[in-house]
């Protein structure tokens, strides 16, 4: 009976000493998890104060930052956080979690100085005060991370293309439309940057028909993108928008050309107002002249066959 006792004591002791040896692992998970996290938001935040210094490539830049402050041109907002970046603006619709539209300017300049390597990682937007989506949110989901101020217009220097790659800044895009009819209307927006000399551009997704969302912050999926082009350019003052399907598509872009009006009507949003004159504004938004808004036919050629199967 003795040595019953004896045995059963070692048993306790043995189940005491896992229990403990479980317990410190648990701790020591649940202790790396919280650290890594804390690193990632520290990481985020050194990378901030990084891009906000000149890097040797923004040095070499011959661009110079606009001394502007006040962007008079944004879309009236009333229900979402606004949000102004150093090169952009945008409006956070927290429960789509992404921005409704983004607004900017394009210049000649811009584009034709010298141009800093496209960024590679992905970071939350820490200014959004209800959080922005993560690049988790995407992961394996079977849509791409789709810019809405693309990188190709924020090379001119480091910090403009690290805003560009801010969670904050993407909307969920199947693959054949982000390199295909997208790619096309960002590269053919460059175009015309360069042709005017000076763009104001609003951009963004369409989220009143949403039935699917993405991730552990259920990110929205919109079936429709638009992109608004303003020219005020002297002497052919002009402006032109797009509403693009989320889909694959072999059409011209100008197949999608629509009126601001229009756009206004499907989203909800109003352009340009009190940047413009009401009679200017009025003008300018209720029509569009697609021959002044010419398209590069091979670029439409190469998309068909090519970056629509990428």
């Amino acid at each position: 009976m003795a040595k019953f006792r004896r045995n059963h004591n070692k048993s306790g002791q043995s189940k005491a000493t896992t229990a403990r040896v479980l317990t410190f692992i648990i701790l020591f998970i649940a202790g790396a998890f919280a650290l890594y996290e804390k690193m990632a938001d520290l990481n985020f935040e050194t990378s901030k104060e990084n891009t906000s210094q000149h890097s040797d490539e923004e040095k070499k830049s011959t661009y110079t930052k606009p001394a502007y402050q006040v962007r008079d041109y944004l879309p009236h907002e009333e229900k979402d956080q606004v949000i102004n970046h150093a090169y952009y603006s945008l409006a956070y619709s927290e429960k789509d979690e992404q921005a409704k539209w983004v607004a900017y300017e394009l210049t000649r300049e811009q584009l034709n100085g010298k141009r800093v390597p496209r960024a590679k990682r992905f970071n939350p937007d820490y200014d959004v005060t209800t959080r922005s989506a993560f690049h988790r949110d995407y992961t394996r989901s079977g849509y791409t991370r789709g810019h809405l101020a693309p990188a190709g217009d924020m090379g001119f220097n480091q910090e403009a293309m690290q805003e560009s790659f801010l969670m904050s800044n993407m909307s969920p895009q199947i693959r054949p439309f982000n390199n295909g009819i997208w790619r096309e209307l960002e590269e053919q927006t460059r175009d015309w940057a360069r042709e005017f000399n000076h763009l104001y551009i609003v951009v963004g997704p369409i989220l009143n028909e949403v039935t699917e969302k993405i991730g552990d912050n259920k990110v929205s999926v919109p079936k429709k993108f638009y992109k608004v082009l303003l020219d005020l350019s002297e002497p052919e003052v002009k402006a032109i928008g797009f509403i693009v399907p989320h889909e694959k598509s072999t059409k011209s872009l100008l197949d999608y050309a629509v009126s601001i009006d229009e756009i206004e009507k499907e989203t909800g949003i109003n352009f340009f107002t009190g940047f413009l004159d009401i009679e200017q504004e009025l003008k300018l938004e209720a029509s569009f002249d697609p021959k002044l808004w010419k398209i590069d036919n091979k670029r439409f050629r190469q998309r068909v066959e090519k970056w629509n199967n990428q």
